[in-house]
């Protein structure tokens, strides 16, 4: 067996030692107050137990447990573990829950007040649903209950293994890099990159983020919260509104929504496409959720916030970015 990471097996005893999760709570701040409050620069800062454990000063907002708890995550993945899904047993809501709290404290789902907070986690949770879903138009349950079905791919066309990058991420002998995870990762360059990010040998052994659904999770969220290059957004600050587009952006059609989280994570495999399929069944799943969390999706915003019909991408697929 290789040994796992330090950093994985962390998460995996904060798993057996965590016995329950908080209920939700509809006011802006948490009825679990912080376990540490400090004054820092003129700013409060806070930790919050196990979920925000660095001083932050999300960490004084609700954290993810507060306002999104196991029966919704059940609502949103309700076929994730029928007989004819491909990773049964594998997805659930500890693991969901544990990999945030690594992020928590950097803003993910902790970001402004609580309908912002929850609008992240259903657009983040849309993407991994649109992305992992075997459901089609007459499936049992609807077309959009069927994420998380996956966490590989099944039938790999190819090894995905790019030697440009054999001096910075060579591929490892006999190794495939087809996409794993609940943002499916492809290519040696991302799982080399995200590996390091994570300080998990993802380069060697991709097959970790099929093993392990805490990493999977970790490895989706980091994508979110990080840019595909340096000067660009993340798929978190363009949605949460941290990002402020540029002149280019504008005459680009890149506004901060909905619709620039796809133009980051997938380019033109997705935007600047018309009014394509793949990009409307991400929506699809983005309104659907918020409708489940009891936010409505008439909280998602204008359309031309939601689409990213005519945007440009910020990466041409004909230069290596990010997993698609």
């Amino acid at each position: 067996m290789v040994t796992l990471n330090i950093k994985v097996l962390g998460f995996m005893l904060i798993m057996l030692t965590v016995c329950a999760l908080t209920n939700g709570d509809e006011n802006e701040s948490s009825s679990r107050p912080p376990t540490l409050v400090k004054i820092v620069k003129g700013k409060k800062m806070c930790v919050k137990d196990w979920e925000c454990n660095k001083l932050s000063r999300f960490c004084c907002n609700l954290t993810i447990s507060d306002f999104f708890e196991t029966y919704q995550f059940e609502n949103l993945f309700a076929k994730r573990n029928s007989p004819v899904a491909h990773a049964v047993g594998f997805w659930d809501y500890r693991s969901f829950i544990i990999a945030s709290s690594l992020y928590q404290p950097l803003g993910f789902g902790t970001t402004g007040g609580k309908k912002m907070q929850m609008k992240e986690v259903a657009s983040f949770l849309g993407h991994v649903g649109s992305k992992t879903s075997c459901g089609y138009g007459v499936a049992t349950g609807g077309p959009l209950a069927w994420g998380l079905c996956y966490n590989k791919e099944m039938s790999p066309s190819q090894d995905y293994c790019d030697d440009y990058f054999k001096l910075t991420y060579p591929c490892s002998p006999g190794v495939q890099y087809y996409g794993r995870g609940a943002l499916p990762i492809y290519w040696n360059y991302n799982y080399g990159k995200i590996g390091e990010a994570l300080n998990v040998d993802l380069l060697n052994h991709p097959e970790y983020i099929e093993q392990n659904a805490t990493l999977a999770f970790q490895a989706a969220i980091w994508q979110w919260m990080n840019p595909v290059k340096k000067g660009q957004p993340s798929a978190h600050d363009a949605f949460v509104g941290n990002w402020k587009p540029t002149k280019n952006d504008t005459l680009s059609k890149r506004v901060p929504g909905f619709g620039t989280t796809m133009n980051i994570l997938y380019g033109d495999n997705v935007c600047n496409q018309g009014d394509v399929d793949s990009m409307n069944n991400i929506i699809s799943h983005y309104l659907y959720f918020l409708d489940l969390m009891g936010i409505g999706r008439e909280e998602a915003g204008p359309h031309e916030l939601l689409t990213c019909v005519e945007q440009k991408p910020f990466n041409p697929s004909s230069v290596p970015a990010a997993a698609s």
